[in-house]
């Protein structure tokens, strides 16, 4: 690829065998709007967002990730992308074209090297968004993706081929060898991070808060709910940004943040980090400790709906 041509993250579509009970947990407790809705799906806005949605929501006999969608800067950037992997062998769903789903758009979707259906976009309308005012603890919008694969670096560098994405930082065990790659398309740490994991599957969706206060008013009160807690709260060194993970009804991870790094693109440079140090993956040592009990719940199901691809 000659020039980055994705801007930002769009949204994250999940399908779930029980959309009434995930809409209340995603419009209620963490804090999203409902925007539209349409025979079994529901489009979920974060406030301070100017993003159309940042979560849809469809109902399924089986749950899975159904969709994880990038902006571009223009209808130029989007068919020149469509051409650049039609000749780089990549399989695409749908020709560039209006997109059909709030705030419309001009688009196309395909599969990635782990069989997920990517779409990417320009021209959507801009929704009417506002500032999240202090104490208000619901997210400002979304942060990032973090997609569980069985072949760690034939994904990164399939992301990096084909989609411009560049590497920010490493987690790595002198045990287990590189578990995490941290993958940006802007000045910030990471849109997507891709973990090692037992099978394809989400591993973790996050959205950012307003500030540390909010981050933390928000953690408490999903706690209150009684929904279950994986791990949190405690602030990260690669990306420097705070976390609480938690689980949604139907065990899909789901994070609250804030504060995650910028970084200066023309002077970093991606650091190895051993995750088996405690202050790697908690800076504070306020979180509970990363075990396996932990990271097995970021594996979550196997997502089996994806497409089976042939290698990149």
């Amino acid at each position: 690829m000659s020039a980055r041509l994705l801007t930002h993250l769009r949204h994250v579509d999940l399908a779930v065998p029980d959309h009434d009970k995930q809409l209340d947990f995603y419009a209620g407790v963490w804090g999203l709007t409902k925007v539209a809705e349409d025979s079994g799906i529901s489009f979920l806005a974060a406030e301070g967002s100017p993003e159309q949605y940042v979560v849809r929501l469809r109902e399924a006999e089986e749950k899975r990730l159904d969709l994880v969608s990038y902006g571009a800067a223009s209808a130029a950037d989007v068919d020149t992308l469509a051409e650049e992997l039609l000749a780089g062998g990549v399989q695409l769903i749908s020709q560039p074209g209006k997109v059909d789903t709030p705030g419309g758009g001009y688009g196309f979707r395909f599969f990635d090297v782990d069989g997920r259906t990517i779409e990417v976009s320009s021209d959507v309308e801009v929704r009417r968004h506002r500032k999240i005012e202090e104490k208000e603890a619901i997210p400002v919008k979304l942060s990032h993706v973090v997609l569980n694969s069985p072949d760690l670096n034939r994904t990164r560098e399939w992301y990096e081929r084909h989609l411009g994405f560049r590497l920010s930082d490493t987690l790595s065990s002198p045990h287990m060898g590189e578990v995490m790659h941290f993958m940006r398309i802007s000045n910030q740490h990471h849109s997507m991070a891709i973990a090692q994991g037992p099978h394809t599957a989400l591993h973790h969706v996050s959205f950012e808060m307003r500030g540390l206060d909010e981050y933390m008013r928000g953690s408490g009160r999903v706690i209150r709910a009684g929904h279950q807690k994986v791990w949190g709260p405690g602030r990260h060194m690669a990306g420097d940004n705070t976390f609480t993970y938690f689980l949604d009804p139907h065990g899909n991870t789901v994070e609250y943040t804030t504060e995650l790094e910028l970084l200066d693109e023309d002077t970093w440079h991606p650091h190895v980090y051993d995750f088996s140090q405690p202050e790697v993956t908690d800076q504070w040592g306020t979180a509970n400790p990363m075990n396996e009990l932990v990271a097995k719940e970021s594996f979550n199901d196997p997502d089996r709906g994806v497409f089976v691809a042939p290698p990149v």
